[in-house]
């Protein structure tokens, strides 16, 4: 009968060993990191579809976003969809596209990231040689594949409270994983 016991016992403790871990798992995926898929060539050639990365969703909790970092948030036009681009204008920048090239603040941005020849054209938001300002609060993201990529150019500059969190990782393929890198510009 003692023999019993102490096994109902061993049972219930890693139950609720299994509860706990679970709890915790849960939390982690809700306050601080959670999964994405990419989905669609928005950001090719640095993200693919079908590719996992890692969302840091403390992140701007702590501190606000920085030019260049990349992004998942929701879709200004429906908020059951996450779009990952990357952050071209902070509140306050002054963008405008010109001659294929955006400038922030009158400095043409150096973007590394774009394929060789990618061409960069304006929407209904962003047009050729008119500079728009950032309003307070928002931010002007784009993605990497400019011709296939619907971003602040169309629908304007989003709003922090949209952001879901900064990619950190890339975990899938395994061939790719790693860091995910910054511009230079956005370690100043």
């Amino acid at each position: 009968m003692d023999a019993i016991k102490r096994a109902v016992a061993a049972v219930f403790d890693f139950l609720q060993g299994i509860v706990v871990f679970l709890a915790i798992l849960v939390m982690v995926y809700l306050f601080v990191m959670s999964p994405q898929e990419i989905n669609g060539a928005s950001m090719e050639p640095n993200f693919h579809n079908g590719e996992y990365i890692l969302t840091n969703k403390a992140i701007y909790k702590l501190r606000n976003p920085k030019r260049g970092e990349v992004i998942i948030f929701k879709s200004p036009d429906n908020k059951e969809i996450d779009y990952i681009k990357r952050i071209i204008g902070l509140p306050g920048d002054t963008v405008m596209l010109s001659n294929n090239a955006l400038s922030v603040n009158g400095q043409r941005l150096d973007e590394p990231y774009l394929a060789e020849g990618t061409y960069i054209f304006g929407g209904s938001y962003l047009r050729e040689n008119e500079p728009i300002v950032v309003p307070p609060g928002l931010y002007f993201v784009a993605g990497d594949n400019r011709p296939h990529s619907k971003d602040s150019r169309e629908f304007g500059p989003i709003a922090k409270e949209d952001f879901i969190g900064q990619a950190i990782l890339r975990y899938w393929p395994l061939s790719k994983l790693g860091l995910i890198q910054l511009p230079l510009y956005a370690t100043k």
